[in-house]
């Protein structure tokens, strides 16, 4: 004869009142609420069952039984949330395990990741070489705190052997509206180079070029590229124009780089929206100065 349950009012009630979001999952709890009345309790046969434990499923009436079978059988109550599952025995109840497992391997990693006792000795000793290396060369490297978008794009390295930076760069050209990040540069290519694959009418890339098409149909006599002077006022935007006939290290000689080099190309002939302050800098409008706030 078929066993009769008595459902827990409580959760009928909930299943009945919750949205059809948690229906199904209350509907999960009612079933294995029945589950229990089911069973015996593994450890004295006595009681009914109304624990399971989730590391070794066994069956316990009570907290007095489920120490004992803890004792009887080394098991430390805690799910083993890695388990093997096999298909025919994966249910809805696993799939919502997983997922939260996930989260939580999640959650453990961006946590590891903001801890910033577990960076600072190799990043400090990595960070002041660089600042060591770059000072040699009249480059006045600074760095931003740990957590810094900027500090976690910044790709620049030392090569020992060779002797040389390879720069992460930021190229930003506001006429066409378009940025872009150029990794590993090293520090003897000219800015002409460096501008090559995104200006030549004919060696760049097709989609490049169609976006960047006011510069490629410009002659090349006319692109301009300046650098923001850092440490000053932010009511006093300022740029040092760089030249492409000369490297990358010639032109960052004598200059305060944070982080890594942002580089604006612009064009001569739209050079009513800037006033010259002096020779080699210049003086951007709000237009221009938006694209380093």
């Amino acid at each position: 004869m078929k066993e009769e349950h008595n459902y827990d009012p409580c959760l009928v009630k909930c299943k009945e009142n919750l949205s059809f979001k948690y229906k199904h999952e209350c509907t999960i709890l009612i079933q294995m609420k029945c589950l229990f009345f089911s069973f015996r309790c593994e450890t004295c046969s006595g009681e009914e069952a109304k624990y399971r434990c989730p590391r070794c499923m066994k069956y316990s009436c009570s907290l007095a039984c489920v120490k004992k079978h803890k004792t009887a059988l080394s098991c430390n109550g805690i799910r083993e949330k890695a388990a093997f599952v096999s298909m025919h025995e994966f249910n809805e109840l696993n799939l919502l395990s997983d997922y939260r497992f996930l989260e939580d391997v999640g959650r453990m990693t961006d946590g590891a990741a903001r801890d910033v006792s577990l960076h600072r000795p190799t990043t400090n000793k990595f960070i002041n070489y660089l600042k060591n290396r770059a000072r040699k060369h009249n480059i006045h490297l600074k760095t931003l705190p740990i957590g810094f978008t900027k500090r976690k794009e910044n790709s620049t390295t030392f090569n020992k052997k060779e002797q040389r930076f390879y720069w992460h760069l930021k190229l930003i050209f506001p006429h066409s509206h378009a940025e872009y990040t150029v990794k590993r540069v090293p520090d003897d290519k000219t800015l002409g180079e460096i501008l090559k694959p995104y200006l030549d009418p004919e060696e760049s890339d097709p989609v490049i070029r169609q976006r960047l098409k006011i510069y490629t149909m410009s002659p090349q006599s006319d692109v301009q590229i300046l650098m923001k002077i850092e440490n000053r006022q932010h009511n006093s935007v300022s740029y040092d124009e760089l030249h492409t006939s000369k490297s990358l290290l010639d032109n960052l000689k004598d200059k305060v780089v944070i982080e890594y080099p942002t580089l604006l190309v612009v064009l001569k002939k739209l050079k009513n929206d800037m006033g010259v302050l002096g020779q080699g800098k210049h003086k951007f409008i709000s237009y221009y100065a938006r694209y380093f706030s």
